[in-house]
């Protein structure tokens, strides 16, 4: 018999169109023999799921069910397409434990926890993964330049601890551009983070869950037209996204093991995207995205057909694994 899969798209932040692009890319590689899927829009004003015609039918929220025909429809699975809140930031995955449902994520304190770049740093380190020196600020809080010039230096970065899809980053190489950078992280959240400037290769590493065993897929350099990869870079073009990376065989085994790593101390399942910067030969972690983007341009989806893995096989893996 044919699994109910709810395909939950959209959300509450700035990510909610790449989302919904994402989620749409699953609806349309997923088997159709042997799933019935449903696209399921997540927005503050509505949650609905839509037929394969577009129509939307209100969602229960009681039980995350919908009416179809007079008939009631529960889900035997969610896949988790939302980037940002509600659905990376664990709050969503919560709600679905709460209500014995299944998904593709990890659970929703990992889910919480990744999202917070602050929190998943700290984490990390205490298990001896490097990372950029940085200073944390929370919104009200009194801003000692000198201070954070002394400890991170320029240039910079000030970007937000909870955001994606380098909403609300910049790089700053003056003390006079530090504050109109601050206000603009502020934008996206409450809490940022201002890290020092990483010189060298970055690269960009898939980790998932994969037939069971934890699986490193080929890892895919990333080379920035503009000053570093921005949202202009991910998604108008603005970059090259080489995989395999042109990084050596030494290079490659330390982030693969890295990233490897940071996967298993954070406790994590289903999909993730580690980045790293080489510095003198040593990789060093940026932050990890646990719901990447999804597309067929995406880099998630770029590794995983270096690796032999289908889009539909990625897919369904990440179903089944959920379902066991």
């Amino acid at each position: 018999m044919k699994k109910n899969i709810a395909i939950i798209m959209g959300g509450y932040s700035s990510e909610a169109d790449i989302s919904i692009k994402s989620g749409n890319v699953v609806y349309d590689n997923l088997d159709k023999e042997k799933y019935t899927a449903y696209r399921v829009l997540i927005s503050t004003e509505k949650w609905v799921a839509l037929d394969a015609d577009g129509t939307a039918y209100p969602i229960d929220k009681n039980n995350f069910s919908f009416l179809l025909q007079d008939a009631s429809i529960l889900f035997d699975c969610v896949f988790n397409a939302i980037h940002g809140a509600p659905g990376e930031n664990g709050e969503l995955l919560a709600y679905f434990n709460l209500i014995n449902l299944k998904h593709t994520s990890a659970s929703f304190y990992q889910m919480a926890l990744t999202y917070n770049k602050r929190d998943t740093l700290c984490v990390v380190k205490a298990y001896g993964i490097q990372t950029a020196t940085a200073v944390y600020l929370n919104k009200g809080a009194a801003i000692d330049l000198d201070t954070i010039i002394a400890k991170v230096g320029l240039p910079c970065f000030i970007k937000p601890n909870k955001a994606g899809s380098s909403f609300g980053i910049s790089k700053v190489y003056s003390r006079e551009a530090i504050l109109p950078a601050i206000a603009l992280a502020y934008k996206e959240d409450s809490e940022i983070l201002i890290e020092s400037f990483l010189k060298g290769i970055e690269v960009s590493v898939g980790v998932i869950s994969y037939q069971g065993v934890t699986t490193v897929l080929p890892i895919t350099e990333i080379v920035s037209e503009n000053d570093f990869f921005d949202y202009d870079a991910k998604y108008n073009g603005k970059s090259k996204e080489i995989t395999p990376a042109r990084i050596t065989k030494e290079q490659r085994k330390k982030v693969e093991e890295a990233a490897k790593n940071v996967y298993e101390i954070l406790n994590l399942t289903g999909f993730s995207r580690s980045e790293f910067i080489f510095v003198n030969e040593e990789p060093y972690f940026l932050e990890i995205n646990m719901v990447p983007g999804l597309t067929t341009q995406s880099i998630l989806p770029q590794q995983a057909l270096a690796a032999g893995i289908s889009l539909a096989d990625l897919f369904d893996n990440a179903i089944v694994s959920a379902l066991q």
